[in-house]
C-alpha cells in the first residue's frame, strides 16, 4: 500500500480532483455576481462558509463518487463537511485504507471578490483513525483557482518519495506544460517580502509587535531611509506556500494559534490542518518548513486543530531568523 507507485497514483488522483474543483468554481462564478458569491452560507470546521465554497464542495462529492478507485477505500475530511464521509459510498471508516483531507477553496475571501487566486488543497495519508497526522501525508496537491483576468493557473503536487511536479495550465485551451520552481536564493531579508499572518483584527496588535521586534533586531530600526522589508498578506495558506516556492517571498509564517493562546482568546480564525495539508509541496521544493519553536508543525487530520508554522525560502535565511524569532516568541508569548 505504501509503495512509490501507489503514492504517485494518489498524487494523480488529487491533481485530477483539484482540476475538477477549479473548473466547477470557474463555471459557477461565470453565472453568479460577486455579491451572491460572497453571501454567508454556513459556519463549519472553524470557519465561515461562503456561497462560492459550495461550488467546490459539490464538485468533490461528484468527483469521488465517479472517480475514486473502489480498491482503495478512503475517508474524506474537509471544511464544510462535519459528518463521516467515505468512498465508495457506504464504506465504514474502519474499513478505509486512506484518509484524505481537503480544503476545496483556500482563499475564499480573495477569489469571491476576484482579487487574488484561491487554491484547492489536498493531502492523503494511510488511515490511522483519529491518530492520523499531517506528518504522515504521502501525497499532496495544490491547484490554483484563478481570477477572471488570468489565463494561467498553476498546479503543484508531490509524494513522500517522489519529485515536485509543477504544471501550468492554460484555462483557455485546457492545455498544460511543466515549469520550473525557483525559491529565493537571497542571503538576507533586505528588500524582500517576509511577513507573519495577520489577516484579521483579532490578535493583530500582538502579532505586529512580535514582527516589528523581529525586524528591529535583525535589520535595525531606521537603518534605511525607506523600508527594506515588505509585507504581503495573502489570505490563503496555499497561496503563502506558493509565494515561497515561486521565489516571491523569503519568509512567511502563521503564529495565530500561539498568539490567541497567549491572549486567552477563543478564535477559529487560525490555520487548520486542511489549510496546511499541502505542506509536503513546500518541503519538496526545498523550503524550510517548521513550527516556530522547532520541529514539524504536526496536527491530526481534522477540521478544528490549530497549526502554527513558519516557512523560509532557504536554510541560510532560516539560520538568520530562527534564533531571533524564537527568542522574541519566548518573551512575548510566555
Amino acid at each position: 500500500m505504501n509503495s512509490a507507485a501507489t503514492h504517485d497514483d494518489l498524487r494523480r488522483l488529487l491533481c485530477d480532483l483539484g482540476l475538477a474543483i477549479r473548473n466547477a468554481v470557474l463555471a459557477g462564478r461565470s453565472i453568479n455576481e460577486s455579491a451572491s458569491l460572497s453571501a454567508v452560507a454556513d459556519y463549519a470546521g472553524g470557519d465561515t462558509i461562503y456561497a462560492v465554497d459550495k461550488f467546490g464542495e459539490a464538485a468533490i462529492l461528484d468527483w469521488f463518487a465517479a472517480n475514486w478507485p473502489a480498491g482503495s477505500p478512503v475517508q474524506v475530511v474537509m471544511e464544510g463537511i462535519e459528518h463521516e464521509l467515505c468512498f465508495p459510498a457506504g464504506t465504514p471508516v474502519a474499513n478505509t485504507l486512506w484518509k484524505c483531507i481537503l480544503d476545496p477553496i483556500d482563499g475564499t475571501r480573495g477569489i469571491m471578490y476576484d482579487k487574488r487566486s484561491a487554491w484547492a488543497l489536498g493531502g492523503i495519508a494511510p488511515q490511522r483513525g483519529a491518530d492520523t497526522m499531517l506528518s504522515e501525508i504521502v501525497a499532496a496537491a495544490m491547484t490554483e483557482i484563478p481570477t477572471t483576468k488570468q489565463w494561467r493557473a498553476d498546479q503543484l503536487s508531490t509524494t513522500a518519495d517522489g519529485p515536485l511536479v509543477a504544471e501550468a495550465f492554460d484555462i483557455r485551451t485546457n492545455t498544460s506544460a511543466p515549469f520550473a520552481c525557483a525559491r529565493s536564493s537571497a542571503t538576507d531579508f533586505a528588500h524582500g517580502f517576509a511577513s507573519l499572518a495577520k489577516f484579521f483584527p483579532e490578535g493583530r496588535t500582538l502579532t505586529s509587535q512580535i514582527e516589528e521586534r523581529l525586524w528591529d533586531e535583525m535589520v535595525g530600526r531606521n537603518s534605511s531611509p525607506t523600508p527594506t522589508i515588505f509585507d504581503d498578506q495573502y489570505i490563503s495558506t496555499g497561496g503563502q506556500f506558493y509565494e515561497i516556492v515561486r521565489g516571491h517571498d523569503r519568509m512567511v509564517g502563521d503564529i495565530r494559534p500561539m498568539v490567541f493562546r497567549a491572549l486567552d482568546m477563543e478564535s477559529a480564525l487560525v490555520c487548520h490542518p486542511y489549510d496546511a495539508c499541502a505542506a509536503l509541496v513546500l518541503q519538496k521544493a526545498g523550503a524550510v518548513y517548521e513550527h516556530p519553536l522547532g520541529g514539524f508543525p504536526d496536527a491530526p487530520l481534522d477540521t478544528s486543530s490549530g497549526v502554527a508554522w513558519i516557512a523560509y525560502a532557504n536554510a541560510q535565511l532560516a539560520g538568520l531568523a530562527r534564533p531571533v524569532l524564537r527568542k522574541i516568541l519566548s518573551q512575548f508569548l510566555a
